[in-house]
């Protein structure tokens, strides 16, 4: 039984936020052929004994609302199937990707606690690679407080300040980042930043009706 053909709301059981569904909306799904392809069941009574199996095997609780229209949801202690009554998913997939990720913490963990036992080059290396990783960091707030600087002071001589690597904090990539080396703040009031003042309009030709008719 797929959660995605079901007409799934978000509610909350026990704290929890969790998807749920009414009874008959689970019956119709599966009875339903959908796309060209045939029903997963061929009767109603067929996919009400597998909704029922669900609830034995816990996959699937069934809870009442608290309330009318409220997303609140409490466990009925009537555990039986009935079209009318809502049901919410227990069952959050596969959790294989949850159990590598703790694995993996605890592997770190233990890895950092034994330290002190790593072999010698494997000590080394991870100090060396810890300074470079400092010294990169070090380097960037340094060209980030040299560039605060020289802005500040270019605003003292002119109305534009003036940005070393003005792309280094923009969304984009590494190498662009550094491209330019400088560039001049964008005016105010204008959209290409370029500083160049919009030309000025030219003077209307048609001086027919302005010239004076001599006799």
């Amino acid at each position: 039984m797929d959660k995605s053909g079901l007409r799934a709301r978000e509610g909350v059981l026990n704290g929890r936020r969790v998807q749920f569904f009414k009874g008959k909306s689970a019956v119709n799904a599966l009875v339903k052929a959908e796309d060209g392809k045939q029903a997963k069941v061929s009767s109603r009574e067929e996919a009400i004994e597998w909704v029922q199996e669900l609830l034995d095997f816990q996959l699937i609780v069934r809870c009442d609302r608290v309330g009318e229209g409220s997303r609140q949801l409490r466990v009925n202690p009537m555990q039986n199937f009935d079209e009318e009554a809502y049901y919410a998913w227990l069952y959050e997939g596969s959790q294989i990707m949850v159990i590598l990720g703790g694995i993996g913490v605890v592997a770190v963990v233990l890895a950092g606690v034994m330290f002190p036992l790593w072999p010698s080059v494997l000590r080394n290396g991870t100090w060396y690679l810890s300074m470079l990783a400092l010294g990169l960091l070090g380097l960037l707030f340094g060209i980030a407080i040299v560039r605060l600087i020289v802005y500040v002071i270019s605003l003292a001589a002119a109305p534009q300040g003036l940005w070393i690597f003005p792309n280094l904090f923009e969304d984009v990539g590494f190498i662009e980042s550094f491209i330019p080396l400088y560039g001049w703040d964008a005016p105010k009031g204008t959209g290409a930043g370029n500083g160049t003042a919009p030309a000025a309009a030219a003077p209307s030709t048609d001086s027919g009706s302005d010239q004076k008719k001599t006799e």
